[in-house]
């Protein structure tokens, strides 16, 4: 383990298999490995982030390409 801040701190990896596991793997059980990638792409996705306003990559996008279309540079 290294310090605080350092490049080998995985805090961040860390967050973000916690909340997977809680949020979309807490006994849940897919009948195949095609079902499972899909809901979990899907899942990455979707998933809300705080540092996005609390939206989902895919809403993040969209809205900061409409943003750039509207204001040309």
């Amino acid at each position: 383990m290294s310090r605080r801040g350092n490049c080998y701190d995985n805090a961040h990896a860390e967050s973000f298999w916690s909340r997977f596991k809680a949020e979309l793997l807490d006994g849940v059980r897919f009948p195949g490995l095609a079902e499972a990638q899909l809901e979990i792409s899907h899942h990455i996705a979707e998933r809300r982030h705080s540092s996005l306003g609390y939206h989902s990559p895919n809403h993040f996008e969209k809205q900061l390409q409409t943003t750039s279309q509207l204001c040309p540079a």
